[in-house]
């Protein structure tokens, strides 16, 4: 079996860190680790399988002899940084926005569309996290029972803005409690002119606002949608539309989804039974017994977890359901591993002739 010399480009971080754990117990064969990162940042040492690694710092040259690349280090990083890494011969899976609406660089979630990985040029780009989860719920009942529309409205943890955004929410929580002022100095987005504090309080922000009124976080799961399910990230076939909130959770995302199925016959049960025979997604749902997911208890868990599903009493083929899952494992550092998995099961962490330049 072929082994693979594989680089996280972003290893110290919420997604990286996570990038290395999900990578020693996937089906990837690695042969050798690279841990890169920012220089303030090379020389930390991190554990891979037991063995200790020096970070070093993330420029061209230390993708020389490199297969593979796993990334989450923000995406004016992986722009200057990955076509750099296909023109010395490895394949990339990105984690940032960076590629993710190019036309050719795959948007791949592995149990939607993992045939879209056979297009790719170099790199391959993850879906936004909130998407991801989403599409993986959806996706059984696409094929079964197509779609007409998704109305989303999401609950989106703090560590989805990062590390940072995440530590100033603990801090919010414990100044609130002790009766003091909270610091705000990074969310709703850390670009825009105003902050306001996370911690008892809910955000309907997430990234820029555009013109349309729309922030850049629904526009992304619109258009992430619409590629990933139709290869179109304009499509008309499917009407998407999403309300992106942050909320004071910590880790896992939590979306409340109403979809319209193009057949009308479709029961509740029916839907039921389609989610629970999905791909990566398990059913939790018996509102009689209180059981439905929570996002507490997805954390740490690959799995999309689907419950609440039931029928929109108001229009016929409409059903209603809530999605959780861990942001920063199938949402991020999960999705990209596996990817590498599905590109190395099917010969195709290589890179072809006409490779993507960015």
């Amino acid at each position: 079996m072929k082994e693979y010399n594989v680089a996280i480009l972003g290893a110290t971080g919420a997604v990286g860190t996570r990038m290395i754990d999900q990578l020693a117990k996937s089906t990837v064969p690695v042969k050798s680790l690279k841990l890169l990162a920012s220089a303030k940042s090379a020389g930390k040492k991190l554990s891979f399988k037991g063995q200790e690694i020096t970070v070093e710092e993330a420029v061209p040259e230390a993708f020389d002899d490199v297969d593979l690349v796993l990334a989450s280090a923000g995406g004016a990083v992986s722009k200057k940084l990955l076509p750099e890494a296909v023109k010395r011969g490895a394949v990339c899976v990105d984690n940032t926005s960076a590629f993710r609406m190019n036309p050719d660089v795959p948007l791949v979630v592995p149990e939607v569309n993992e045939d879209a990985l056979k297009d790719h040029k170099g790199i391959i780009a993850n879906p936004n996290c909130s998407t991801i989860q989403m599409v993986v719920a959806l996706a059984p009942v696409f094929r079964k029972y197509g779609l007409k529309q998704i109305i989303v409205s999401t609950y989106q943890a703090a560590s989805g803005a990062g590390q940072s955004a995440l530590n100033e929410f603990y801090k919010q929580t414990q100044q609130f409690l002790d009766g003091k002022n909270m610091d705000a100095n990074i969310l709703p987005t850390a670009g825009d002119k105003k902050h306001y504090p996370l911690a008892f309080n809910l955000l309907p922000q997430i990234d820029v606002f555009e013109d349309d009124g729309y922030s850049h976080e629904e526009w992304k799961m619109i258009h992430e949608t619409k590629k990933i399910m139709l290869n179109d990230m304009d499509a008309k076939d499917i009407k998407v539309t999403a309300t992106c909130v942050r909320v004071p959770v910590p880790i896992a995302h939590g979306e409340s989804v109403y979809f319209e199925v193009e057949d009308s016959s479709a029961t509740k049960e029916d839907i039921q039974k389609c989610i629970a025979d999905g791909d990566g997604v398990t059913l939790q749902d018996n509102p009689s017994n209180q059981v439905y997911p929570q996002p507490i208890n997805a954390v740490g868990n690959r799995e999309t977890y689907v419950g609440r599903v039931r029928p929109d009493n108001e229009n016929p083929g409409a059903f209603n359901m809530w999605v959780v899952a861990d942001n920063l494992l199938k949402g991020a550092a999960w999705n990209t591993v596996e990817n590498a998995e599905r590109l190395v099961e099917h010969d195709l962490a290589r890179v072809p002739k006409d490779y993507f330049k960015a």
